[in-house]
């Protein structure tokens, strides 16, 4: 089942294929996109923790900098953020802080989920901004990716 709308799946498929780079230089595959207000696409990043070494190269944290460099603001108001799994504590919080105005994603993430799965820190009443969250886009194929990259690390030994 495709939640969102058509362009919402069609942004999903642009940061499916970044998932892929990703998983292919050996990180965890997931993948974000960020478009303007106009539905523009002004960022995309995959993950690059292991390449990086960098705890916070997460895909989303990557392609929120690349957005506020290409707008040439921190304030990313009216953006959208696509994203191929739910995002983390960490990443949640650079949706509010960032300002963006909507969040879609494609897989749920039930062990570290921050936008209504493990937590809601996205639409946090307490905090000074919320966003509108779309959930489920692409479900399966985003879901797949990181099953198949955790199944193979498992049989490699590594956690």
């Amino acid at each position: 089942m495709i939640h969102g709308t058509e362009p919402d799946a069609i942004a999903m498929g642009v940061a499916l294929a970044e998932a892929e780079k990703a998983g292919e230089a050996g990180d965890i595959p997931i993948g974000a996109i960020v478009m303007d207000p106009q539905g523009v696409i002004i960022a995309v990043a995959g993950n690059k923790r292991e390449v990086s070494g960098d705890p916070t190269a997460h895909a989303e944290i990557l392609a929120l900098r690349s957005a506020a460099a290409a707008l040439g603001d921190w304030r990313l108001e009216g953006c959208t953020l696509v994203v191929t799994l739910e995002p983390c504590p960490m990443c949640a919080g650079a949706v509010v802080m960032s300002r963006i105005s909507r969040l879609v994603f494609g897989a749920w993430n039930d062990k570290y989920g921050a936008a209504g799965s493990a937590w809601d820190l996205v639409r946090d009443r307490r905090l000074n901004h919320c966003a509108e969250v779309v959930g489920g886009v692409l479900e399966a194929e985003c879901g797949r990716l990181v099953q198949e990259y955790m199944s193979l690390r498992r049989l490699g030994g590594r956690r």
